[in-house]
Parts: C-alpha cells; sequence; structure tokens
C-alpha cells in the first residue's frame, strides 16, 4: 500500500530521505524520554522529549517540502513544457489535446476563439541551489480566451486545471512560511495565448523569462 502512495520521484528526493530519518530519529528519542520517565528520570524525560519533537517538526518540513515540490520541474533554459494539437470542432469551439512532459496525454474542450495558458513560475536565489531548489515551473490552466471584451464577459467560458492535485503546494508553503521568503528570488506568474483558426500542431514552451507558444513547423 505504501508503495502506491509515494511515488519512485518522491522517495529519491532528499527531502524525503530527510523527512524520514528525522521522523526515525524524533521518534527514537520520544520513546528513550518516555523510558526516562518510566524509570524516573523526569529530566532525561524533559531533554529527548523535547529534542525528539523537534526532530518531529524537522521532518514534517523536510516531508512538506518533498510533497510540495513534487510535480515542479526544474527549469535551467528553455525546453518544451507540453505539446498541444488544437482541432476546431465548431464556431468558437475548439478541443486542445496536451502532451505533457511527464508523459501524461489529456484533451480539453474550450471555447473561444484562442487557447490561453499559465503557469505558476518559482526563481530560489543562488544560495538556495545548494539545498536543492532551483528555477522551477508548474503549468496551472488552461482556457479558451475570446478576441472581443463583449463576448469575454457575456459568452462560455472554459478553463481546465493542468497542474496535478497534491496535499502540500509549494506555493501555499512559501505563503504560510516566512522564513523561505530570504531563500526566494521571484515568485511569478507567465501566461501565453495563441489564435486557434485552423488545425494545428503546437509547441508549450517555458523559459525564465515566462511563458509562449509556438507552432511546430512540419518538416
Amino acid at each position: 500500500m505504501a508503495g502506491a502512495l509515494v511515488s519512485p520521484e518522491l522517495s529519491y528526493s532528499p527531502y524525503f530521505i530527510a523527512a524520514a530519518a528525522f521522523g526515525l530519529i524524533g521518534a527514537l528519542l520520544v520513546i528513550t524520554g518516555v523510558a526516562a520517565l518510566w524509570r524516573a528520570r523526569p529530566l532525561g524525560f524533559a531533554v529527548r522529549t523535547l529534542m525528539g519533537l523537534l526532530f518531529a517538526a524537522l521532518g514534517l518540513l523536510a516531508g512538506g517540502l518533498a510533497v510540495g515540490i513534487q510535480g515542479y520541474r526544474a527549469l535551467t533554459h528553455e525546453e518544451v513544457a507540453a505539446h498541444v494539437t488544437v482541432v476546431p470542432t465548431g464556431r468558437q469551439r475548439f478541443d486542445a489535446t496536451f502532451e505533457f512532459a511527464d508523459g501524461r496525454r489529456q484533451i480539453y474542450e474550450l471555447a473561444g476563439d484562442e487557447i490561453y495558458v499559465d503557469a505558476h513560475i518559482l526563481k530560489w536565489k543562488s544560495f538556495a541551489n545548494i539545498l536543492g531548489l532551483h528555477t522551477a515551473y508548474e503549468l496551472d490552466r488552461v482556457a479558451g480566451r475570446y478576441r472581443g471584451i463583449t463576448e469575454e464577459r457575456a459568452a462560455t467560458r472554459t478553463v481546465h486545471e493542468l497542474g496535478l492535485a497534491r496535499p502540500v503546494d509549494l506555493f501555499d508553503l512559501r505563503r504560510q512560511h516566512a522564513f523561505l521568503w530570504p531563500l526566494l528570488d521571484a515568485e511569478y506568474g507567465s501566461a501565453t495565448f495563441v489564435p486557434v483558426a485552423r488545425p494545428a500542431t503546437l509547441e508549450l514552451r517555458i523559459s525564465t523569462s515566462g511563458l509562449l507558444i509556438r507552432e511546430t513547423v512540419a518538416k
């Protein structure tokens, strides 16, 4: 059962390994603390229990980082985040088939004149790289976009989530814990959109400066 809950990517994460190690040490210290109390050694109980709780807290923090960073992809240069095939299915209607860099494939039904995609980007300071925190991105959502403002306000709106659901999100973790601020260089959203007037194959690319979409030229 445990193997189904922990992905290979997560199990090899240094944060996951640190979380397991800190958790084990914390548990052992708490157990020895209880044993000290049983032998009527209150000072030993207090010291070991406090140390155990400290290691447990460090384990929870490392575990949160391990889960939070899962799904984000390290970004060092411009790269293809997804291949997208768009096919009009009616007036201001089209299907968009995404083939993600991690191998997933998903089809989205969209309404509008253009395809719109946005993403989260986290850029960490250079000394945070030592901790394994590199510039990372995660695709957030895809939507149909209308050219006209009136239609954008009144016509059918379609939007779909692109990111994977997980119990801890790195963006939320950063917002909730002020001590991560000194490690962060920049946090921003990036978006791009292109018209959909005919069937086409597109490359959704991302760099440290943001998202862009290029049509694939047939060879």
